[in-house]
């Protein structure tokens, strides 16, 4: 396999945007990044894509879909209604799996040099991109299921996202007003970057509702040290042994998404309690899985389809000139039956 940008970037020590920089002399960079940058060209014998050189002339009709967890079921969900929109509007899609990258802008700028793209649509990611690479990238973007944040100028990408704090808020008040006092929440820890994300907005409106009703923010209920590395199901199996380990007491728990609540089920089916009567749950996101799961799980249900098409239309309205836009969908929750009041 030939050299390729990212090969560059990461001998000359920087940044697949900043390498692409030099190699179009399309933006600010530093005499001493420059050289290092070609030093590097030099001694690989790279030669850049030709779609590169073509890149703002030449037609093109693919569109990338980049995930930060492909094997996530909703995103999974998105994927499959995205590939068939853009395949009826004739446009081919290119799926990338961008869980090993440290910056899916920087992923989305690598595959748009070689395939020529027209347009991205990232499905997760890290919350924490730039005006710089957004620039960078040059070509129009829809965010699914996150944002920029506020710090990067809303014009130069498009979202479509889920009022996440909201949901967390109204999923944690529903189980307070069912008389549950000691609630769970199982997320992914807060995350240290300074963009909000869904899985900090989610445990914000959990903490919200807790402190509305006269509840405090018990860290025993929610910070459970470092966990397995794995799929959502191990993580939420752990968290839910550790959890209930240092609350036995628990009632209730409001996962992050359905992925972990599974596991949480799993877990507290292990150790011997039953759904709803020893504990309650509520998931996030909808999927099919929590309908089967026995006993079927309650989730918040985020509209896959209405979201995958805003941000289809969303993308070939910027390609034909459009500007940016941002859409909130609001998440509903679908009892199934695995929450139930709890006597006082």
């Amino acid at each position: 396999m030939g050299v390729t940008i990212r090969d560059i970037a990461k001998i000359s020590g920087v940044g697949i945007s900043t390498v692409s920089r030099v190699l179009n002399r399309s933006g600010p960079v530093s005499s001493e990044t420059r050289e290092k940058v070609l030093q590097a060209v030099q001694s690989t014998n790279y030669i850049p894509n030709n779609s590169a050189r073509s890149l703002k002339t030449a037609s093109s009709r693919n569109i990338a879909i980049l995930t930060k967890t492909i094997t996530n079921p909703f995103f999974h969900k998105l994927i499959r209604i995205i590939e068939h929109e853009v395949d009826l509007r004739g446009y081919s899609v290119i799926l990338q799996d961008a869980s090993g990258a440290a910056d899916e802008i920087d992923s989305a700028i690598e595959l748009a040099q070689d395939r020529n793209l027209c347009g991205v649509i990232i499905i997760g990611g890290k919350f924490s991109y730039s005006k710089e690479s957004l620039v960078q990238l040059g070509i129009p973007c829809v965010l699914l299921t996150v944002s920029a944040g506020d710090t990067v100028d809303k014009a130069l990408y498009s979202s479509v996202i889920i009022n996440d704090e909201e949901a967390g808020f109204q999923a944690t008040k529903q189980l307070i007003e069912m008389g549950h006092r000691k609630i769970g929440f199982v997320y992914h820890g807060q995350s240290d970057t300074a963009q909000e994300n869904p899985n900090d907005l989610r445990f914000y409106g959990y903490c919200r509702a807790l402190r509305e009703s006269g509840l405090p923010v018990d860290p025993t209920l929610h910070d459970f040290g470092n966990l397995i590395a794995g799929s959502g199901y191990a993580v939420g199996y752990e968290a839910m042994q550790k959890l209930y380990a240092a609350n036995p007491d628990v009632t209730a728990v409001f996962c992050f998404s359905d992925e972990l609540a599974i596991g949480v089920a799993k877990a507290a089916l292990s150790l011997g309690l039953k759904i709803p009567d020893d504990i309650s749950i509520i998931g996030f996101d909808g999927t099919e899985i929590m309908e089967y799961f026995n006993p079927s799980l309650d989730t918040l249900y985020q509209p896959a389809d209405q979201m995958a098409l805003t941000a289809v239309e969303t993308l070939f309205h910027m390609m034909q000139g459009g500007e940016s836009s941002h859409t909130v969908f609001n998440a509903v929750l679908l009892k199934r039956g695995s929450c139930k009041p709890r006597l006082r």
